[in-house]
């Protein structure tokens, strides 16, 4: 009898572990879109694309990636320059997307193993979009300004706790992006004080004229002045150049000047600042870059008195040199032109 039940036991202890499987070492992707004209999809990295899948000409999709983290990551995917997305993925996840190529990240809709973390990022972003311009939250009344943020908190919690099965370390990076959300804005609020509407902006000196020569702030006197930070490596900066050309053809003759400062250096370069100011000089030819463009090269102080931590970063100062918004609306966001409309430019 009681070799019976060894026996038993044994075999009952054989099916639980084959019944266990073994955690999959790469990752499914498929999925379709619609209205689709690209053929390739990349996904990609910081240290730039890790797999091409191809997409046929009905849209649809599907292959296999094996990360080398076991750990989960924010990756990209791409079929096009203006048509980038995030993913979040990890061995063993099955994710299948359906979206319209028309209607990129907006359309999405990820299912399957691992999608809620996709989904999740998505959610965020679109909340993220509605905020608007920061500095208007920065511009309230200290009462204000704090129920303000007070309820992004709310808001950001909320959205994080209403997706199931996040992968831990997405869950564990967000909940604490969210903790340091009011003190990035307790910061950024003190900060406003010093560099806020009305007060003294800080100056460029002696910046390289890509038409020759070199130009200052204080060059700029009279006229207001729309201020873009950008280099040509950043992404986000390229996208705005199409809307910049429009809004500078559109307020060509009005009072107002319109200034780019590249902010390439060295060190994506080679370690040369001349082949930086070469790669700036030839991005601006070929792109037919219109306006005041400028190149900062070693002088990183007015990007610091600006607290700029990304790029693009626009500003927007008054005839006297006064700010008027340290943070303004970017060429792409119809708030710019309001503004422009409200200060009578």
């Amino acid at each position: 009898m009681t070799k019976k039940i060894c026996t038993l036991l044994f075999g009952l202890l054989i099916m639980v572990a084959c019944s266990q499987e073994k955690p999959k070492e790469y990752l499914t992707f498929s999925g379709k879109l619609a209205n689709n004209k690209d053929s390739i999809m990349a996904i990609a990295n910081r240290q730039g694309i890790i797999k091409e899948i191809k997409i046929d000409a009905e849209g649809t999709f599907k292959d296999t990636l094996k990360l080398k983290s076991d750990e989960g990551e924010i990756y990209t995917i791409q079929t096009s320059a203006n048509k980038v997305a995030p993913i979040y993925l990890k061995n063993g996840f099955d994710i299948t997307l359906n979206g319209n190529s028309e209607e990129f990240m907006e359309s999405f809709k990820y299912s399957g193993k691992g999608a809620s973390n996709t989904n999740f990022i998505l959610a965020r972003i679109k909340k993220g979009q509605t905020i608007g311009n920061p500095q208007l939250i920065l511009n309230l009344d200290e009462k204000a300004f704090r129920k303000k943020i007070e309820g992004l908190k709310t808001e950001y919690d909320s959205i994080l706790n209403a997706y199931n099965n996040l992968d831990s370390t997405l869950y564990a990076t967000v909940k604490q992006q969210n903790e340091q959300l009011i003190t990035y804005f307790d910061n950024a609020y003190q900060q406003s004080k010093i560099m806020g509407k009305g007060k003294p902006s800080p100056k460029f000196e002696n910046y390289t004229n890509v038409k020759g020569g070199k130009l200052s702030l204080d060059d700029f006197k009279g006229k207001y002045v729309y201020i873009d930070v950008w280099a040509t490596w950043c992404g986000p900066c390229i996208q705005q150049i199409p809307y910049l050309k429009n809004i500078e053809k559109e307020y060509h003759n009005k009072n107002i000047a319109f200034v780019s400062i590249s902010t390439d250096e060295s060190r994506r370069n080679g370690g040369s600042w001349e082949a930086a100011e070469q790669k700036w000089r030839d991005f601006v030819k070929k792109r037919e870059l219109g306006g005041v463009q400028l190149w900062s090269g070693q002088d990183y102080s007015f990007q610091q008195a600006y607290q700029i931590n990304s790029i693009p970063r626009f500003i927007l100062i008054d005839p006297e040199g006064n700010i008027v918004e340290a943070n303004a609306p970017r060429p792409s966001d119809p708030q710019l032109k309001s503004l422009f409309t409200s200060l009578g430019i």
